[in-house]
């Protein structure tokens, strides 16, 4: 039996992956199609992680009942100290003229 030449071969796997509409690749070189073709995770991680209840979402939902936010108002605390040490965050710029960038000499 004679052996069938590789260029028939060539041409043979090209017309298979015309015809069932998949890549033709003879140098084997990496495409990223296994990963392409996989499902996609991310509505899957979204459905399994039950989404999180917080006190201000609570708040925000209605119905009359309001939660009192013991982290946030201890948070406004701090802040409201910090301040009185002369430790807050600095003013913002109003203008350009403001900017302590723009007020210091070169």
């Amino acid at each position: 039996m004679a052996a069938v030449a590789p260029s028939r071969l060539a041409a043979l796997t090209r017309m298979r992956c015309e015809i069932f509409q998949t890549s033709y690749n003879p140098t084997s070189v990496r495409t990223g199609a296994k990963y392409l073709r996989a499902r996609l995770r991310g509505p899957s991680m979204i459905n399994y992680y039950p989404e999180e209840l917080t006190v201000a979402r609570f708040n925000r939902m209605g119905g009359g009942f309001k939660i009192q936010d013991w982290d946030e108002y201890e948070r406004l605390a701090d802040v409201e100290e910090k301040k009185r040490r002369g430790k807050g965050a600095p003013k913002k710029a109003k203008s350009a003229a403001e900017s302590r960038r723009m007020s210091r000499k070169r």
